[in-house]
């Protein structure tokens, strides 16, 4: 037990490292944007080509590694994960309009992280059953909300040096992480089945003609929390300018809140629902209210800088009583053979929450920030309710053969 909990702690730095893609940019946006000379719409596309890459990408990994491992896909997508990143740095720093370029290296790097947290999540349900599980989830998210709570200071720090070193940091932080699960993770024995894709699809869609309800929602649920949570933590790095006048590391110190909050919540969640066993619904539905309470109280303080950033903590909160809750109903609806598939489109799901936010909030705050955060709050309560209704625990965790 002590060598599978060992194995969990190293594959929770892969997670971790994904979502440094993305949440280590954000603070840095106005800089990149000034840099670069383009507008808010470009800029917002150097999370959207790497979100929807990686959407794109994870359905084939997450098929591949059910057929072959998950290790042998994990590790180049980790190291491909660090090329892209090379590719955007070595841009930024020799070519006098690099931004085409910067874009194609976020496309690469999409591509790897495809292949890193989903499939690292299927590998960690592959090694406990059910309760225990339940605890491995909590970590992975834990490491996760880690990864976005550092990545805010994290970038601001790094882009000290020069803004563009952001992209070099995704190399040097690969590298090991890939040594780490290559030497120090063991799959479980007959993890793998050759299965042919006809009889893999026949048995995926089998899958979702027995849970499709639920799993769908479970998606949703999961999609929603990441949707508001990017949208609110890119509104937020602007206001943050515009309001409070705070900038670098002050800056990425708030971003942190909610994402602190959300890290926090989730690790103790995942243990709890690894002890009861039960009780995922109404953590999910807990979740998705708190979520629209926070989004209900936002615009009334955007411009006071101690309400603000506790109502983000709340925000945090809620989300960390979704997630766990939903990644291990996804990763229990299936056996071992059929796991990454499964858990890959949910990380598809989520991705195309993250590459939606940004743009979807810009919209809306341009009819009012009442309406914006409003209408993120009412999500919130349609997907939390249509989840406690309609999503059946016992069906979308009960399968023959489980892992």
């Amino acid at each position: 037990m002590k060598n599978k909990k060992l194995m969990v702690v190293v594959l929770s730095t892969v997670p971790f490292l994904m979502v440094l893609g993305n949440s280590m940019l954000i603070p840095e946006f106005p800089t990149i944007k000034n840099e670069l000379n383009i507008n808010q719409f470009q800029v917002g596309l150097l999370i959207t080509f790497f979100s929807a890459s990686a959407a794109v990408a994870i359905p084939f990994l997450g098929y591949l590694s059910d057929r072959y491992g998950r290790k042998i896909i994990i590790v180049p997508s980790v190291i491909l994960y660090g090329i892209g990143g090379v590719i955007a740095g070595v841009a930024s720093a020799l070519l006098s309009s690099p931004y085409y370029v910067i874009l194609g290296g976020r496309i690469v790097q999409g591509i790897g992280a495809a292949g890193t947290g989903p499939i690292a999540m299927a590998l960690a349900g592959d090694l406990f059953k059910t309760k225990e599980r339940s605890e491995s989830m909590g970590i992975l998210e834990a490491a996760n909300g880690l990864g976005k709570v550092l990545s805010p200071v994290l970038g601001a720090a790094v882009a000290l040096i020069v803004w563009y070193a952001l992209f070099f940091s995704y190399a040097m932080l690969s590298l090991p992480i890939a040594a780490l699960v290559w030497f120090l993770v063991k799959e479980p024995k007959g993890n793998v089945k050759k299965t042919p894709f006809k009889k893999y699809m026949k048995t995926m869609i089998s899958i979702f003609n027995r849970k499709g309800v639920s799993l769908l929602l479970n998606f949703l649920g999961g999609m929603v929390v990441l949707f508001i949570l990017f949208g609110v933590l890119s509104f937020t790095s602007d206001i943050l300018v515009t309001n409070f006048r705070l900038r670098g590391i002050s800056k990425g110190a708030i971003l942190s809140i909610p994402l602190l909050s959300m890290s926090i919540t989730a690790y103790l969640t995942g243990l709890y629902l690894r002890k009861t066993g039960k009780y995922f619904k109404l953590s999910y539905l807990a979740g998705l209210i708190t979520i629209a309470v926070a989004m209900a109280i936002l615009p009334f303080c955007c411009k006071s800088v101690y309400i603000y950033p506790a109502i983000l903590g709340l925000l945090g909160l809620g989300s960390g009583l979704v997630l766990p809750a939903v990644n291990t109903m996804v990763t229990s609806a299936t056996a071992s053979e059929q796991r990454g598939g499964v858990t890959s489109l949910y990380g598809a799901v989520r991705f195309i929450g993250v590459a939606l936010g940004p743009p979807v909030f810009s919209l809306l705050q341009q009819i009012s920030i009442p309406v914006m955060f409003i209408s993120g709050g009412v999500l919130a309560v349609i997907a939390g309710v249509l989840g406690y209704i309609f999503i059946s625990v016992k069906t979308v965790m009960q399968q023959p053969g489980a892992a």
